[in-house]
């Protein structure tokens, strides 16, 4: 990631990286990961989209070579209710499974 985004700057393309803080409710969660149990504590991938949406707003001249995380750019935005996200609806932070990565 860091070479791309070194041999892109020139061009003004941002070559960044994005992560989630939990694991994100998707097809391979459910199937080769942890299924339904793992499913339930984890979020939408609608975070990671918001989180995305946030980065490509930003200038790409100046961001890039970065390793972001989605709850931290959305914190950085000025977001603090991120209960929106949960699967399970009421379920804590605490009960949320973190990601494998980070």
């Amino acid at each position: 990631m860091k070479g791309m985004a070194g041999e892109l700057e020139q061009d003004g393309v941002a070559v960044n990286t994005l992560w989630p803080r939990t694991t994100i409710a998707t097809a391979a969660v459910n199937n080769l990961l942890g299924g339904s149990d793992m499913m339930r504590t984890s979020r939408t991938a609608e975070i990671m989209a918001d989180a995305a949406f946030e980065i490509l707003r930003r200038d790409a001249r100046k961001v890039s070579g970065q390793f972001f995380v989605d709850e931290t750019v959305l914190r950085a935005c000025g977001v603090t209710e991120f209960a929106k996200y949960n699967v399970t609806k009421g379920m804590s932070q605490d009960e949320l499974t973190p990601d494998f990565f980070c």
